[in-house]
């Protein structure tokens, strides 16, 4: 649980199927307002899998609330009405449209004077966005891409940010530069759920962690605590040290 603070996010005993097959099993997290929380795992562990259910993409048998409100009868879009945004691993953006209109499609459930605040801010941001906003979003390069992706999932103004992936196949110095605009989501007041399989940056960016494997999380604590546990430091941060704790 978090360490304090008003708890935006939870989620309870949940269990997430592909037919027959159990890929979440009891799987219980929570995130508070202003908090970055990282899941982090190995390919296949079920972390991409628990994102898209709590966003409703995937049915869920468990519990979800999220600002206190119950998200079990809620679809996709009035998730998203909520303050709930999720920024997919494959961006899925529409390469044929500018960056702009890409941005103005995160912010459809929204008036015309408060996307024009959103668009500000998120230009402000990702100042490389705007220097291309009439360019193409298929032939951005794909650190562009992402501030792309990220940027149209900020229009609505969300509370809770959830990230997949956000520094896959991007150079290291990119890589940077995405996770210092998630420090700065945080201190502008959105909370985020981080799954990234930099668990290195990840944990430094991070308040609390998730360790998930084979669709459970066999630890979770202060994102401090989990670096320096051994295990997590050979399996996941590809070293060892000493002084560190054991599961």
């Amino acid at each position: 649980m978090n360490a304090g603070g008003n708890t935006l996010l939870s989620v309870s005993s949940a269990h997430i199927a592909y037919g027959k097959v159990e890929a979440v099993r009891s799987v219980s997290l929570d995130v508070a307002t202003g908090e970055i929380v990282t899941i982090i795992g190995a390919n296949g562990a079920g972390k991409t899998t628990l994102l898209n259910a709590i966003m409703g993409i995937l049915p869920l048998k468990g519990g979800v609330t999220f600002a206190n409100q119950d998200m079990a009868r809620l679809d996709i879009e009035d998730r998203v009405a909520a303050g709930l945004s999720l920024v997919p691993e494959h961006r899925e953006l529409f390469g044929s449209m500018n960056v702009e209109d890409n941005l103005q499609l995160g912010a459809f459930r929204i008036t015309k004077a408060v996307a024009a605040q959103s668009l500000e801010r998120v230009y402000t941001l990702f100042p490389r966005l705007k220097e291309r906003h009439k360019q193409l979003a298929g032939t951005l390069s794909g650190g562009e891409q992402q501030m792309l992706a990220m940027g149209r999932a900020l229009m609505g103004a969300p509370k809770l940010l959830m990230l997949d992936e956000p520094s896959l196949g991007l150079a290291p110095i990119i890589v940077a530069d995405i996770f210092r605009i998630i420090g700065e989501l945080r201190a502008s007041g959105v909370s985020v759920l981080l799954v990234e399989q930099n668990a290195q940056a990840a944990l430094q960016i991070a308040d609390r962690a998730y360790v998930m494997e084979l669709g459970e999380f066999i630890l979770n604590g202060p994102a401090k605590d989990i670096a320096a546990n051994t295990r997590v430091a050979a399996s996941y941060l590809g070293f060892t040290h000493e002084g560190a704790s054991v599961i």
